[in-house]
């Protein structure tokens, strides 16, 4: 039986490394074009949402390309998202930059603030801590680094859930200063405060975990 090809969309809203996540995601075998085209993210079997620089620059970025609609669309019918570095941050219920606060999308609540460590930004390869039932570090070894490059996080994950038949979420920390959250498995919504497609061969295997579920 011959293996359909999966399709990403990575979203192509002004703020991202769009090139980088295309030549990684396509390495790791799927179909992938970069674009804001409203049907074809819609459609795609997932779609990859980066981002860098301010969270409040970011938020403003995507909302103007239709992004959150298109995000929320998604995942109100089960069609997976994941977000990359500032496009995991936009996830949460706010960031908190110079302390002006601005509204993120929602997905999950907690407060994006400015990481707690001696030395900011946290630029290069750090270690994670991730459940033992992740599937999206599924192969990989305790030891494997991934690339990280930012200077806010999430440390306080407060999600509850109260729903016996619904599956808690499956969050990865990493450390720098202080624990921060590293990555989320929830449903169809998976996201990396880290770099995959910067993390090498780690990174490689991770992106292929995920386009897997796809």
């Amino acid at each position: 039986m011959e293996l359909t090809t999966k399709s990403v969309v990575v979203f192509d809203y002004g703020f991202g490394n769009v090139r980088s996540a295309e030549r990684a995601l396509a390495r790791a075998g799927a179909n992938v074009e970069i674009t804001r085209d409203f049907d074809k993210a819609m459609n795609a079997d997932g779609l990859l949402v980066p981002g860098v620089g301010a969270f409040a620059a970011c938020m403003k970025g995507l909302t103007e390309a239709r992004g959150d609609w298109i995000i929320d669309r998604r995942l109100s019918g089960g069609r997976p998202v994941m977000g990359i570095c500032v496009g995991m941050q936009i996830l949460f219920a706010r960031g908190i930059e110079h302390g002006v606060e601005t509204e993120g999308l929602g997905e999950w609540p907690g407060s994006v603030e400015p990481l707690q460590a001696e030395v900011v930004p946290h630029m290069g390869w750090n270690t994670v801590e991730a459940p033992g039932d992740s599937e999206l570090f599924a192969g990989l070894d305790a030891d494997a680094r991934y690339y990280f490059v930012h200077s806010y996080a999430v440390h306080d994950w407060t999600l509850e859930i109260h729903n016996p038949t619904m599956t808690a979420p499956r969050v990865t920390f990493s450390t720098h200063g202080k624990p921060f959250v590293a990555a989320v498995e929830n449903g169809a919504l998976w996201a990396t405060q880290f770099h995959p497609e910067k993390s090498g061969d780690a990174g490689a295997q991770l992106l292929t975990n995920w386009i897997g579920t796809l």
